[in-house]
């Protein structure tokens, strides 16, 4: 069952994890800034691998925002995030603020998906 409230719910929590995802983390390694070489190489990677690794994120995050292929897309960054996940840990990062941080956004991700998407929430319906 699908109300429009819960459908702009959706949409809203989509476009605020696709603003989040752009401004925080996409845009910084796209546009080769100094924070995002620094960030990396401070968790163990070596130079020159975030441009690469914004790419990845904004072909992931284009698709999730595609209604056709949004299942992908969020299965996709739910990979890049899995990664950045197993990073902070190998880091030695702090558990609820960065660790699982990765979590926190792949929840808010599908919580999105799932209330604008009638497929998704049939095939993971709530009982309630």
């Amino acid at each position: 069952m699908s109300t429009p409230a819960g459908v702009w719910t959706g949409r809203a929590l989509t476009g605020l994890f696709a603003l989040f995802m752009l401004g925080a983390s996409i845009t910084p390694k796209l546009l080769h800034m100094a924070v995002a070489e620094e960030t990396l190489a401070a968790l163990g990677w070596p130079p020159g691998y975030a441009f690469m690794i914004g790419l990845i994120e904004l072909t992931c995050l284009v698709l999730y925002l595609i209604p056709r292929t949004s299942v992908l897309g969020a299965v996709l960054m739910m990979a890049l995030l899995g990664g950045a996940m197993a990073t902070q840990i190998r880091a030695g990062s702090p558990l609820f603020s960065h660790v699982l941080f990765s979590v926190y956004l792949g929840l808010f991700m599908w919580g999105g998906l799932w209330l604008r998407d009638s497929r998704l929430r049939a095939l993971f319906p709530v009982a309630g």
